[in-house]
């Protein structure tokens, strides 16, 4: 989600999904509201044969495809019962008892069972994970830029994975090499899950765009000073891969302890196992059938919104009955109104910002919505209309800023020449504005930081303090015995890590004058201090409090009147730690599906790696191509995200939180936020607590809340249309077609993004410098008004 004080973009951690699986088993799991992930374990647990959901209660037998498998793909078992696990060295068994982990979830989710002589790192990872990395990097990065911003993430690498691996185990061929005196082959035998594993966590180790991309944008396209692409690549590298250390150094933590769940590592289990241990299809048509059919028709279709008849994106209702209505086109408009009655029968527009409506549990969604409802149906007019903070001369949504005037603000007019604030012209210039909504999003975002620590206080408390106990004295489960057969990373890999990318860093901070060489080392504590407790709060609740106003204050006091300062001092404090928490999950992944570490610690640095110069590689090639590009008249490729990073930079860097937020500003009282934000969850908590059964239950605080962090850039009429599609797809057919969502919802979400992803890339080389002729469908928006200027007046600011 897109945050206006971070603007991060980062992948939800319910991207990785669970298919197949009994609605019973799977609701826990889903469900951001992770309650069972804080039962209490039960010391040394033997269990009956753990039986997977989809094996009718019996043993599930190890599948895997290769050669030997029949040509319709079906899955055909190498062993079934337990005299063959003993011939593979699995002996933890004795008679009908077994040891297992000591959390009902995980024993659900996971197996108990491993063979160190699977092999895992083949040709087969290295080749499917180059691929699925630069396509990934390239879709995500190219999308970044465009008006709706659609991101491919692991479920399609896991979907596609399956059936290339299965085709290369096929036709590659077996003969062995050797090589410097290691043996090697291009097909050791047939595709199996540790193979697959490797291949998602390659391609998705850093498949989004890197928040330091961010940074070179604005410094390129707004500040005019560009970066440059070698510092820049130098610049990404050291932000994604000091995240290793911090990951690394924290195994111990975070990693080994069974008490260290991380449910959405659960999902990606489940996904997996599925994929290699169902046997009995039916059959009914495969999930990649049904990817297909969808992906084809996706591609298809798209043609129609984004170039034929870009109308069909968003259908304004209320700016169709009301053209020249200057109210009825902010209420009706997406971008720069509240998105009343705007329906779309684009699929980007539904999943591009919020991401696919199937991945997201109907309580949640509705959470989430109701959230969207109080804050842009019902504050927002409020505060807007009653002309508060005199906003009422500026849209009503949007994240530029004005002058008091309603005019645009150009930063120009208060810089120096070595981009500094000039206190004097600003003095002269005026203060900076932006809207009621923009505003008030930023002390609804305070609120949201305090409701989600209070909230995980009273909700997980005992729990994250009786798991840290047990964290301490790491008492070794069936996991982390299982693990013992393969040689571990060692510190010292981490450590160099670390001292590499700490140098490279400060180099490139004093260089380019990006950064004091004494605020990198202050960034790189923040994430050396915060990683393991906030990675435990992670762990158990599957909820991450962001650091990112923390770190805004801290430089934004401490350097006030230095944009470009302030959003690195944001990139090294905050990201790193988000990108070292990301890499813990995926550790933790590893841990359950029992991959060697070394093989782990390789794949995440060839992908992290691959990916920044794809991505750095597709923004410099879209910045220096794109005429107009991040302007309304270089659409699509307007640049929503950045134009909000932007904007952040200007308010919390140029101008800084002191003039911002002070006593003397109209958006001081926005600070109180902290303290309701701190009140807000206790009734709620209460009210669950007496009335455990009633509709309290549902309420999940932190999720409510957290939608106005997207508020903006994210369109209004985006997040309308993602709920009614969730309405569709995770309440009616969900509810009475459970079976037939069970099997296809996530193939069916994975091949219309896909589809509409490659369909778009597509599009842009056919039709780059093609036009269509003016009429009424070739025009995206019908809310002419809405981006002009606000109800008092009709002024138009420049863009």
């Amino acid at each position: 989600m897109h945050d206006p004080i971070d603007n991060d973009i980062e992948e939800h951690p319910l991207r990785y999904r669970a298919n197949e699986i009994d609605e019973t088993e799977i609701s826990g799991i889903l469900s951001t509201h992770f309650n069972t992930a804080t039962e209490t374990p039960s010391p040394g647990v033997r269990s009956k044969k753990l039986s997977f959901p989809d094996s009718d209660a019996t043993p599930a037998p190890d599948y895997r495809i290769g050669p030997d498998a029949k040509e319709s793909m079906e899955l055909t078992p190498l062993s079934g019962d337990d005299s063959m696990d003993e011939k593979r060295g699995l002996k933890q068994q004795t008679d009908d008892v077994e040891e297992d982990s000591p959390y009902e979830v995980v024993r659900h989710s996971v197996s108990n069972k491993d063979d160190p002589s699977m092999y895992s790192l083949t040709f087969r990872v290295w080749l499917l994970g180059i691929v699925f990395t630069g396509v990934l990097s390239f879709v995500n990065q190219f999308f970044f830029y465009r008006q709706n911003q659609l991101s491919l993430g692991g479920s399609v690498v896991q979907l596609l994975a399956f059936p290339a691996g299965y085709v290369l185990s096929r036709i590659l061929p077996t003969r062995k090499f050797t090589t410097f005196g290691w043996a090697w082959t291009l097909n050791p035998g047939p595709f199996n899950i540790k193979e697959h594993v490797l291949i998602s966590i390659f391609a998705t180790a850093s498949s989004g765009s890197p928040y330091a991309i961010d940074v070179v944008t604005i410094k390129k396209i707004w500040y005019k000073s560009d970066l440059g692409f070698v510092a820049s690549l130098l610049f990404i590298l050291t932000s994604q891969i000091m995240g290793y250390s911090f990951a690394g150094l924290a195994r111990k933590f975070l990693v080994y302890p069974a008490a260290m769940i991380w449910p959405a590592s659960l999902i990606s289990v489940t996904l997996f196992r599925t994929f290699h241990e169902i046997q009995d299809f039916g059959g009914k048509m495969s999930r990649t059938k049904m990817f297909w059919i969808c992906f084809i028709g996706s591609f298809l279709w798209y043609f129609v919104p984004n170039f034929l008849i870009p109308a069909l994106s968003y259908i304004a209702l209320l700016c169709y009955m009301a053209p020249n209505n200057v109210i009825a086109n902010q209420l009706g408009d997406s971008y720069n109104g509240l998105g009343i009655l705007n329906f779309t029968l684009d699929w980007s527009t539904i999943s591009s910002n919020m991401g696919s409506p199937i991945a997201y549990p109907w309580a949640m969604a509705c959470n989430l919505f109701a959230g969207f409802v109080v804050v842009m149906w019902i504050i927002t007019p409020i505060g807007y209309y009653s002309n508060t903070w005199g906003t009422g001369n500026m849209p009503i949504y949007t994240a530029h800023l004005y002058r008091t005037n309603g005019s645009a603000y150009d930063i120009h007019e208060i810089m120096t020449t070595d981009q500094h604030l000039d206190e004097a012209k600003y003095a002269e210039y005026g203060p900076v504005r932006m809207s009621f909504q923009f505003a008030i999003s930023y002390g609804i975002g305070f609120a949201a930081i305090m409701t989600l620590l209070v909230y995980i206080g009273l909700h997980y408390g005992p729990e994250i303090y009786q798991q840290l106990r047990q964290s301490r004295s790491i008492n070794e489960d069936v996991h982390l015995k299982l693990m013992r057969h393969y040689e571990e990373v060692p510190h010292w890999w981490y450590v160099v890590l670390f001292v590499i990318t700490f140098a490279t860093s400060i180099a490139i901070c004093e260089i380019y004058h990006m950064m004091p060489w004494y605020w990198v080392i202050v960034a790189t504590i923040v994430p050396l201090v915060f990683t393991i407790p906030i990675g435990i709060i992670q762990a158990v609740s599957n909820q991450q409090p962001g650091l990112n106003v923390i770190t805004e204050f801290i430089i934004g006091y401490g350097m006030p009147g230095n944009p470009i300062a302030n959003v690195t001092f944001k990139v090294y404090g905050y990201i790193t730690m988000t990108q070292a928490l990301n890499l813990v999950s995926d550790l933790k992944l590893g841990h359950y599906m029992k991959i060697p570490p070394r093989n782990m610690f390789v794949v995440q640095l060839a992908g992290t790696i691959l990916a920044s110069f794809i991505e750095l590689g597709v923004a410099y090639w879209l910045m220096n191509t794109v005429a107009n590009i991040c302007t309304p008249e270089g659409y699509p490729f307007t640049c929503i995200s950045a134009n909000t990073f932007y904007s952040a930079s200007v308010l919390w860097g140029l101008i800084g939180p002191g003039k911002l937020f002070g006593t003397t500003s109209p958006y001081h009282p926005v600070l109180y936020l902290f303290f309701v934000g701190a009140v807000l969850p206790v009734p709620v908590w209460y009210m669950q607590r007496k009335y455990p059964n009633s509709f309290w239950r549902h309420i999940n605080l932190p999720v409510a809340i957290s939608i106005a962090g997207a508020m903006p850039p994210m369109p209004a009429a985006s997040i309308v249309n993602w709920f009614i599609a969730c309405f569709v797809f995770n309440y009616i057919i969900h509810k009475y077609r459970n079976t037939w969502w069970q099997r296809y919802a996530f193939s069916l979400s994975a091949g219309l993004d896909s589809g509409v992803a490659i369909s778009g890339i597509v599009q842009f080389g056919l039709f780059t410098k093609a036009k269509m002729p003016q009429w009424w469908g070739a025009d995206a928006d019908h809310c002419k008004l809405a981006p002009t200027g606000g109800f008092l007046n009709r002024v138009s600011p420049p863009a």
